[in-house]
Parts: structure tokens; sequence; C-alpha cells
């Protein structure tokens, strides 16, 4: 039986979304619950063994949406999955405390919003809409299995008009 407040939190960061879209604003995450995600725990404190960080653009029909702040710190539970955002301006932290692969699939995930071939978030496209570039590249693989290493810059273009992406270079010494 799924969490009925994990529902709710998906329907309402979808929802959200999905305003934010149409208004021009920040995209909002669902509301994560705490319990593990893809094997992430949600620990009391930030990860001391493996910290890197990525970065992560999306546009829809050409229009920059923002990343939102704390993808992966849950209202109702204090604590802070090993993937998360700090900030809305698409820098990633992997803050864990042990080595292991991540993906972008595997934030997603934490951020409870769809991420495939026809779906970003609450963007759903024809197969073919979905343009994708890893540190300036385009990628032709499935968006979910992009490896999150140091500094790995995504671009996630959903629907016409494409365009190749600014690379991203402000890591604040990060």
């Amino acid at each position: 039986m799924r969490d009925p407040i994990q529902s709710i939190s998906r329907s309402v960061g979808a929802l959200v979304f999905g305003l934010a879209i149409i208004g021009g604003g920040a995209v909002s995450a669902a509301m994560p619950s705490g319990r593990p995600v893809d094997g992430i725990r949600c620990d009391q404190a930030e990860g001391a063994v493996f910290h890197i960080h990525q970065h992560l653009a999306i546009s829809i029909h050409g229009k920059a949406i923002a990343i939102p702040s704390d993808i992966g710190r849950p209202i109702v539970t204090p604590c802070l999955y090993w993937l998360h955002t700090h900030t809305a301006d698409g820098l990633i932290h992997v803050e864990a405390p042990q080595f292991r692969t991540f993906t972008l699939g595997n934030l997603f995930d934490v951020w409870g919003e769809p991420l495939s071939a026809t779906a970003v978030a609450s963007a759903r496209l024809k197969r073919g809409e979905l343009h994708v570039f890893v540190d300036g590249k385009q990628y032709l693989g499935d968006p979910r299995k992009i490896e999150l290493s140091q500094h790995t810059d995504i671009a996630l273009e959903a629907g016409a008009p494409y365009a190749k992406p600014t690379p991203f270079t402000d890591w604040q010494g990060q």
C-alpha cells in the first residue's frame, strides 16, 4: 500500500510544477517522505565521505525553469537525502556517507518527479522531443542513467525550440 502522504505530496508537487511552468516561475519539488529512495537514505546530517557537485538545467519549450531549492529535504521529517539541492540554481549536491554511483534518475526519484524520454517532471513529450546534453555534448541514451560525477553539467530541453546550452561554470569553488 502506498504512503498516503507521499501520494498527496507527489500530486501537489506535480500540480505546483505545472502551475510554475504556466506562470513562468520555478519548478517545485514533491515533498519527500524521509524513507530510503533507490537505496539512498535520508540522514540527520550531510555525509562527509563522498562530496561532489553537478549542475542541472531544464528548459521547457525554450523557457528556462528553475530547479527548486531543498530537493531531498523533507518538510515532515528532519533529514537530508544524500542527493539534494540547497538553492534554486540547479546545483546538485551529492553528500553521502559512502562511495557509490549516483544517477540523474536517482535525483528525480528523490525529487518525486518522473524522468524518461517522454517525461521531464510535469512536461509530457512525444518520443524524440527531449534533447539531452551532458558536458555540452548531446546525449542519446536513457537520461535516467546519466552518472552524476564531479562537475557534470546536464541540460534537459523538453520540446522545441532547441539550442545548444550554455556551459555552467559557476561552481563557486565546489
